[in-house]
């Protein structure tokens, strides 16, 4: 997810500063190896704090354990689904992993899980035209290109490449994006009659419980948001799980109308994880992608992973008084190399790529400063591994609330675009547009790419965005004249 202030124009895009003797090893005498690993009281916190401040990360962000299944649910080319239970044990590994390594290694309050814009273009870009396996592959290999870029030093060239509106743009189309799949997952929007693309459920009606569980437990948390409750994800998807396992056993309801698994306590609430999905991954997709929809896919993974990780580490960062007067963070090239290599544990885990998310903020929000916490979320979500039963009593409908929900938190990026500049509003407004109404990330950012050097030139700016937005317009102009990924979506 996005932080609602990704910085100023260009701010991110400066050098690191160079590392603070005071912020890197050991304090030279004096307190626990704890405190002097991750700087507990040089950085005016205290164990209870960094332990408080996990906790409340995971609490905000445990919702992806349900939701990453859920986007992960279709088929691939050959008609495989990835078992749901295999899913929620991959996505609590890799965040355990990630998450753990982020503290040791970055030493920064930042927590990491599956991206759901990640995810989204693996579900609905990759998938369908290679294996599961396959698709995975393509984290790896994301991840490993985003580990390239921190350890040369491109990632300075590149932020600063691309234009601070379109970063915005990207942000806010992902969001729309998934909210979405959100809600045809739910059954809320469905495909209409000749002349009408998309309607309101099936026929224009909502028809079904499990529907109107999708409803309320959308409506709870907005209210639940609204009155500024912590945790209002997570208790609104609880809440909205008990309700329909009340409806299912007062009404009846069954398996097939909730499209899956009936909501029910299960036998037993806690059971040794499966692993099954550990490993399953295979270098490839060429085949089924070809070399200019394979680098595009790339590409695209590398924007929704990449850009996003870096502005949320600024951003939590600042909140942890972590960045200096001129918003650079001492060790954030560490951080950024953890985030880069989520994309590869997540591949390996078959639990797509890893990146930091937003919710660390309420971690440093209940006085987390330090790597200590992120470990603490890393394991409790390791400690989540055995709760995989109580996971899948969760229904789509309920879980795509949230998804919703996240789409609508990430248009708040929104207001940070220029909309009374033509040459802005533009190609923000495609690719905004685009991602979710041709239900692919990828020709939303391309649109938004040429748009954008487009609409330079025609007002006399054509140096403005600079060669390498001229070279991803060039690249983007073969992508959509070949067809593209071919991929449905």
């Amino acid at each position: 997810m996005s932080p609602e202030d990704p910085g100023e124009p260009g701010r991110l895009g400066k050098p690191e500063p160079p590392e603070d003797p005071r912020e890197v090893g050991p304090t030279p005498s004096g307190g626990s190896p704890v405190d002097r690993w991750f700087h507990i009281s040089r950085r005016g916190s205290t164990v209870a704090r960094e332990v408080r401040g996990g906790v409340t990360t995971f609490m905000a962000m445990a919702y992806i354990l349900l939701l990453n299944p859920v986007l992960l649910s279709v088929p691939d080319r050959y008609g495989n689904r990835l078992d749901p239970a295999e899913v929620i044990t991959a996505t609590a590994l890799a965040a355990a992993v990630t998450t753990v390594a982020m503290g040791l290694v970055g030493r920064a309050p930042l927590a990491l899980a599956a991206g759901l814009g990640v995810s989204g273009v693996l579900a609905t870009q990759v998938a369908p035209e290679v294996s599961w396996p396959q698709a995975m592959g393509m984290c790896v290999i994301y991840g490993s290109v985003i580990i390239l870029l921190v350890v040369t030093g491109m990632r300075e060239r590149i932020m600063n490449a691309i234009p601070t509106a379109l970063k915005h743009a990207i942000t806010i189309g992902i969001g729309l994006f998934i909210a979405m799949v959100g809600l045809v997952n739910a059954g809320f929007v469905g495909l209409g009659e000749p002349g009408s693309p998309v309607t309101l459920g099936q026929g224009g009606r909502l028809t079904g419980w499990p529907v109107l569980a999708f409803c309320v437990t959308l409506l709870l948390i907005f209210m639940l948001l609204a009155r500024g409750v912590p945790g209002a994800l997570l208790i609104g998807i609880a809440a909205g799980t008990a309700v329909s396992m009340a409806a299912t056993a007062a009404l009846g309801i069954g398996g097939e109308e909730w499209g899956g698994a009936v909501p029910e306590l299960p036998e037993r609430l806690v059971s040794a994880p499966d692993f099954g999905l550990l490993g399953n991954v295979e270098i490839g997709g060429l085949a089924g992608l070809g070399v200019t929809g394979f680098t595009m896919i790339v590409f695209t993974l590398v924007l929704a992973g990449f850009f996003d990780a870096m502005a949320t580490i600024i951003a939590v960062g600042h909140e942890a008084g972590l960045t200096d007067e001129q918003e650079r963070m001492p060790g954030l090239g560490r951080a950024l190399l953890v985030d880069g290599a989520g994309g590869v544990v997540g591949g390996v885990a078959s639990a797509s790529g890893q990146t930091v998310f937003i919710e660390s903020a309420t971690g440093v929000g209940e006085g987390a400063r330090t790597g200590l916490s992120a470990v603490v979320t890393g394991l409790l979500f390791a400690a989540a591994l055995l709760f995989t039963p109580l996971a899948l009593i969760v229904p789509g409908q309920v879980a795509s609330a949230a998804l919703v929900v996240i789409g609508a938190m990430m248009m708040q990026n929104s207001r940070y675009v220029d909309w009374t500049d033509r040459t802005t509003a533009i190609p923000v407004f495609l690719t905004v547009v685009l991602m979710p109404f041709t239900y692919s990330i990828t020709t939303g950012i391309g649109a938004g790419v040429i748009a954008y050097t487009a609409v330079r030139a025609a007002v006399g700016r054509w140096r403005e965005p600079g060669l390498l937005m001229w070279l991803l317009t060039a690249v983007f102009l073969v992508h959509f004249a070949v067809g593209g990924t071919g991929a449905e979506g």
